[in-house]
């Protein structure tokens, strides 16, 4: 196996760096370091500690769902979101922020209104939803804005 024929997945539990292989991908696998899986096929917590390197460091994209505990749209929207990333793993990863409890990264951003969706590659910000959406919408703009 060469290099191009595989990439690297971080785990949700620990994120640490796993090198998978590309048509092993849907299998899930389990990481190398904690031996949890992989694809979880629901949102992975976003904080501090593991931002960077779930933005950066992956070779699948990543989606952040920015929300607060407080916010109505936010709480309403939060069921069609992990229903997203059950249809969206393992060909992107699904996270969610906590606004609140991670400010600086909230305010690193931008964001103006919650919930807002951005979708990174490789550090970089490619798309960006306001509002609440149904797990169709959801679906519907990140493989829209891939394909962009």
């Amino acid at each position: 196996m060469t290099i191009s024929e595989s990439i690297i997945i971080i785990c949700p539990s620990c994120a640490t760096a796993n090198r998978v292989p590309k048509d092993k991908l849907g299998a899930g696998g389990k990481c190398g370091r904690c031996r949890s899986m992989l694809f979880l096929k629901q949102p992975v917590v976003l904080t501090a500690a593991n931002f960077e390197t779930h933005t950066t460091k992956s070779d699948i994209p990543l989606v952040v769902d920015f929300w607060a505990s407080w916010c109505g749209p936010c709480l309403q929207m939060a069921p069609a979101f992990t229903v997203a990333a059950s249809q969206l793993e393992p060909l992107v990863r699904l996270g969610k922020l906590d606004t609140e409890a991670e400010q600086s990264i909230f305010a690193r951003y931008g964001v103006r209104s919650i919930p807002t969706l951005i979708l990174f590659s490789k550090g970089r910000e490619i798309a960006r939803q306001s509002g609440a959406m149904p797990t169709p919408a959801i679906v519907a703009w990140v493989r829209r804005a891939l394909s962009a």
